[in-house]
Parts: C-alpha cells; structure tokens; sequence
C-alpha cells in the first residue's frame, strides 16, 4: 500500500508540475553571438512562447567555446524546465564526435524537439568555377593548389569540408577562420577556393555576386535557392545538414519536455513564423523527444565515423 501510495504522489506531483509550468520566467540559453540563425530562430520561439504561456521566455546569449558555455550551463541547471538550451549541429554532433574532452555529453540532456534544419552550401569565389563539376575537376587536377576555408577548426563546416575532400578523393588544404565573417570576407577575396557555410550566411553575397553557390548539402534542393543543385545529384549520398533544436537539462520531467515539444510545433506552424523560417531557408520540423534523441545520435555517430576515418585531429 505505501509503494503503491508513494507511486501515486510521485504521478501526482508530475503531473500537477507540467500542468502549473511555467509558473515563472524560462530562461533561453543560445550558446552563440546575437544575430546568428540560431539566435534569430531562438528569439521568433521565444516572443511566441511567451504570448502563449502568459510568462516571459528570455533569451540569454552565453557564446564561447564553440557552444561549449552555454550547453554546460543549462546542462549543470536544475531539471525542471525553467533552463532550456537551443542546440545546434555544432554543439550536440560535431564537438561530442571531435573533442573527447568535451565537458558535457549527450547524457546530460533530455532532448526535447528538434526545431528546424538548414543546408550548409557549398561557396566559391567567382573566378574559381562557374559549376560544381568543374570546382571538382578542378582541384582534383591540381592537387595540394586549392583551399577549403571554414569558421574554425572542428565546426560542422569544417567536417562538411572535410567530408567532400573525402567523397571527391581530392587534395586540398584546409584553411580554419575565427568565425563566418572573417571566412567570407577572404572567401570573397579570393584567399580561398571555396567554403561551406550555412545558407542563412551565404544568402546576401551570393544574392549580390560576391560569391558563387555551386551546390546545397542537403538531400533536395532548397526553396531559397532554387536554381542550386544539391551536392548529392553529383556526388551520390553527400548530405551535411545544419540544425537547430531545444534541449533541457537531464532528468526534466517528461511532461514539460512534451509541453515545449507541443507549443514549438504550434509556433512553428503559424503563418509569420513559417514565412521567416523559409526567408531562412530553414525547414520547420518540431519533432518528438524520442524522435530529437534519435536524431542526434545518429547524427554525432556520422561524423565520429568521419573523424576517424579520415584522422582528423583537433587541439583541445
């Protein structure tokens, strides 16, 4: 009867938890500057959640250490909602599969929706090549000639880089950048051959002639960019997608994973929001818990594989 009783306060106060939160304000952790997709992204959820839950939703910007500050500090918060973290493809697949001394795991989390993806976009000074065909033909006819910029050593542009020098078979030398602006600004200039960075990035410059979009690393093409094709049509099963999705600190109760889960997808599917999300060139997923889990192990093992087998090291 005790067990049964304790069972039964436990359901109760769970439950009685999910349906009283948020009681107070939630705290939005973006792990990078202001300005970004991530940050844009996070802020359009956040204005949405706080109109609807009748609590302010505030976004804190704790950058540094590629993400690195921000996960460990929702990650060390209490489990119970008020902390929540926008992750990205950098911060919960590529760092956990390129940095062993990583100060959080997956673990630490609980996985609460993925919010949308992006494709990394393959970039090239306009002198380099017109088509993707020919950049690759290109570097694979002068080996060791051409370099591949990204915005630093051990983010997901870098491993995207890397991932095409492998599945090209070509020589190039990888260039590491201090973030976005400094890689576009000498991608430009012609300092190097070509790039991958994300498509909310890359969208103004290329819209303007300063660069050249040769090919999207997602499976399709994208809205935003039409005309482009995906790396895939050339180069079967290359796909490198950018993604952004919100993580609770380990051990939150499932109800209020779910609550957040339920309200993301309500924002994501209202008219407004929809609509800068494509200006993005974002697509709007807002999947489960288990299915956000899922994903990003499958994911991190994806770039692990690629990591070893091509012996990239980083200095941690």
């Amino acid at each position: 009867m005790r067990i049964a009783a304790l069972v039964a306060g436990v359901v109760l106060s769970t439950s009685v938890l999910a349906q009283a939160w948020p009681a107070r304000p939630v705290k939005f952790i973006v792990p990078f500057p202001p300005g970004g997709a991530t940050d844009i992204i996070a802020r359009l959820q956040a204005a949405k959640m706080s109109e609807a839950w009748g609590q302010p939703v505030v976004v804190e910007n704790r950058a540094g250490a590629s993400g690195a500050i921000g996960s460990v500090a929702v990650a060390k918060s209490d489990a119970d909602g008020y902390t929540i973290l926008m992750g990205t493809t950098s911060t919960h697949a590529v760092s956990p599969a390129i940095k062993p001394n990583l100060p959080y795991t997956l673990d630490d989390f609980t996985a609460v929706t993925l919010v949308a993806t992006f494709p990394n976009v393959l970039v090239a000074h306009p002198g380099t090549a017109k088509t993707l065909q020919e950049l690759i033909a290109l570097i694979k006819a002068n080996p060791g000639k051409y370099a591949f910029g990204s915005s630093g050593a051990g983010s997901s542009t870098h491993l995207t880089g890397e991932l095409f020098k492998q599945m090209t078979k070509a020589d190039v030398t990888h260039v590491p950048y201090k973030g976005t602006g400094p890689l576009l600004n000498d991608l430009m200039g012609g300092q190097v051959a070509f790039a991958f960075d994300q498509i909310t990035a890359v969208m103004s410059p290329v819209q303007g002639g300063k660069m050249r979009a040769l090919g999207v690393a997602s499976a399709e093409r994208n809205p935003a960019l039409p005309d482009v094709p995906a790396i895939r049509e050339v180069l079967p099963g290359f796909e490198s997608t950018a993604w952004v999705g919100i993580l609770a600190p380990a051990k939150t109760p499932a109800e209020v994973a779910n609550k957040i889960q339920a309200e993301t997808k309500r924002v994501l599917a209202l008219p407004d929001v929809a609509q800068r999300m494509k200006d993005l060139g974002a697509t709007p997923v807002a999947s489960t818990p288990a299915d956000f889990s899922a994903f990003m192990k499958k994911d991190m093992e994806k770039w692990r594989t690629l990591v070893q087998t091509a012996n990239i090291k980083i200095e941690q």
